[in-house]
């Protein structure tokens, strides 16, 4: 099922994803994201469609859906380097902080920071061309977010 972009993530140099494989490789980094801590929370599961829905303008059943593949993209995917290399290719450089802030809005919506998820976050938002800043931002408007409801 995702041999094709399986594939192109294993190329030497990853190619632009199409706008279905980058919206899918997205959500399986956010899977990715989620599962680092080892526990697969809920609230996670729930985030991660919440933002799919939103960026997507999916309904609930679509955004479920996608997760639903992505976990099984997050499983057999390559090293998260050629992940979000292959996503950095396919997302403009000023929608990336963007892609961060969900990331950590997912990591943060269990309730807890944990050290193995800030450590993916880091080298994500570095993979993705942004700073340590940059993402210490977006995790604070993730986290703003999230208190807002």
């Amino acid at each position: 099922m995702f041999e094709r972009l399986l594939s192109g993530l294993l190329a030497p140099s990853p190619a632009r994803l199409p706008e279905p494989d980058a919206r899918l490789a997205f959500a399986a980094l956010m899977v990715r994201v989620a599962r680092s801590d080892g526990d697969y929370a809920a609230a996670e599961v729930a985030q991660i469609d919440r933002v799919l829905a939103t960026l997507h303008n999916l309904s609930p059943f679509a955004a479920a859906s996608l997760r639903a593949e992505a976990e099984v993209l997050e499983a057999e995917a390559p090293d998260t380097v050629r992940f979000t290399r292959a996503l950095k290719a396919a997302t403009a450089h000023e929608d990336r902080a963007g892609l961060v802030q969900a990331l950590w809005s997912v990591a943060l919506s269990d309730g807890a920071r944990d050290a193995e998820e800030d450590r993916l976050l880091r080298l994500v938002a570095n993979l993705l061309g942004l700073t340590d800043v940059d993402s210490a931002l977006a995790r604070q408007r993730a986290s703003q977010g999230a208190a807002r409801g």
